[in-house]
């Protein structure tokens, strides 16, 4: 394109008109045609597909919530106006004005009286027909891969109705909404290696959160009984199907409650969403039929890998738990040579990939949590769930530790994991600490991965099909 044919270009672009009056959408007109039939409509969207067959010209016009064709007739706009058509291109947006009709093969369509330019295309579409082939360009390009798949639009379109879901769910069980600090000065709520940063104001080290947790905790100390926030978290951890460095979770707090309790909403909430969204408590999901029906299924976190080893792994002494994992190809990271860990991936590697159905394992090892409240009549344990459903984890929940004595404790024993090398490891946090002094109440807390759920009701298997704009390694 040489100087004059770009400032030619440049000229159309910038005299393209500020707003455009849209009367109706593809989808409206479909699901009413009666309603519509022979009644004028202005519809507005980006050119998909054109067709041209003579005296006749049709588009594929893609709007905000589907598509229409429209059709421009050589005998209804005359030799300017049909001229002026043949010109557009495949990716330009025109606003058309025109009567609704059916065509002879009962394709609802507008019968175009005028358009109006509403912006160019200066590149041209993917190909109709094989679309985006590259996986990581689907990504880096949503935008296209939104314009050219309308699969991908239904699923974030879902993800988008999932979200009200659950705040229709919260607000109308009297939770409260907060919004809690990205930016922290301490990162705390689970084991994960944070984002730093740096606050130029204050010549000090931050970290993007890895949890809203403890903040959430400190609105349930200062008196409001039922807290939830939907929110963006940050681990610097691996990109795989189930991971993202960047995600999005759900938390929610309710004081006077326990992790039965939770269970029991988690339970809830699920099937409520479920229902609103597919009609159904039945979902389908990689081939098989997920019952999202309550109750769930509960398994011993403890018992369960009893059953496979024939060890009470409580009973063991350091070396024999070690052992016992690496006799199961478990190998240690630097600094994660402890109980804790040990524990966690026995449960990953022999027990969660038969998490098929909806089910809590419940009652953690005390190493494990500690953020969570021991176990009525066991303190070996202490009262914590994860929901998993086809063997990935969804959701994480304590009854919530009160005793600030014992937090400062588990504090200072995670503290010597971060000096053996542990990055996961969860930092001192004394203004907590401080903060559970003036007294916290009985209280159940949970925090649920909503990137995972809208895999599951998407029936997609990676998460960054999911995720509008997942992180990807740059193109050099």
């Amino acid at each position: 394109m040489d100087k004059k044919e770009l400032e030619e270009l440049s000229a159309i672009i910038s005299a393209l008109p500020y707003s455009y009056n849209v009367t109706a959408f593809s989808k409206e007109i479909r699901n009413s045609y009666s309603t519509y039939e022979k009644k004028p409509v202005s519809v507005a969207g980006r050119i998909t597909a054109i067709r041209k067959s003579g005296k006749l010209i049709f588009l594929d016009i893609l709007d905000g919530k589907g598509r229409i064709q429209a059709c421009f007739d050589y005998a209804l706009v005359g030799e300017e106006k049909f001229a002026n058509a043949k010109r557009l291109n495949a990716g330009d947006i025109i606003g058309v004005k025109g009567d609704v009709f059916k065509t002879t093969a009962g394709e609802i369509s507008v019968k175009a009286d005028e358009y109006t330019m509403l912006a160019k295309a200066i590149r041209t579409l993917p190909d109709k027909w094989h679309g985006i082939q590259d996986v990581e360009t689907r990504y880096r390009k949503r935008h296209l891969d939104l314009i050219m798949n309308e699969q991908v639009r239904d699923i974030f379109i879902k993800r988008s109705r999932t979200i009200s879901l659950i705040r229709r769910f919260f607000d109308e069980r009297g939770f409260l909404e907060f919004e809690t600090p990205t930016i922290q000065p301490l990162y705390g709520g689970a084991d994960a290696e944070p984002f730093k940063t740096h606050v130029n104001t204050l010549s000090e080290e931050h970290y993007l959160r890895i949890s809203d947790e403890l903040y959430l905790k400190r609105l349930i100390i200062g008196g409001f009984d039922k807290v939830y926030e939907i929110c963006r978290d940050f681990r610097n951890e691996d990109l795989d199907t189930t991971h993202s460095p960047e995600f999005t979770m759900i938390e929610w707090y309710q004081a006077y409650a326990d992790y039965n309790e939770i269970m029991k909403f988690t339970e809830q909430l699920l099937n409520y969403i479920a229902k609103e969204l597919n009609g159904s408590h039945e979902i389908t999901y990689q081939g098989k039929t997920i019952s999202l029906k309550a109750p769930f299924k509960r398994v011993s976190f403890v018992d369960s890998i009893k059953e496979k080893t024939g060890k009470d792994i409580l009973k063991l002494s350091d070396n024999e738990l070690f052992a016992l994992a690496e006799s199961h190809k478990i190998r240690f990271e630097k600094g994660k040579r402890n109980r804790a860990h040990a524990y966690n991936k026995l449960l990953e590697v022999l027990v969660q990939p038969e998490l098929v159905q909806p089910t809590f394992v419940v009652d953690f090892p005390k190493e494990t949590s500690p953020l969570t409240r021991s176990k009525r009549g066991n303190p070996s344990l202490v009262e914590r769930f994860e929901l998993y459903i086809d063997a990935v984890e969804l959701a994480n929940a304590y009854s919530e530790l009160q005793n600030p004595f014992i937090q400062r404790q588990n504090f200072e024993d995670e503290a010597k994991k971060a000096q053996a090398g542990d990055k996961d490891a969860e930092p001192m946090d004394m203004d907590f600490v401080e903060a559970m002094e003036h007294g916290m109440p009985p209280t159940g807390g949970i925090g649920l991965g909503i990137d995972r759920l809208v895999m599951l009701l998407t029936n997609k298997n990676s998460i960054k099909e999911v995720i509008l704009f997942p992180m990807e390694k740059r193109e050099k």
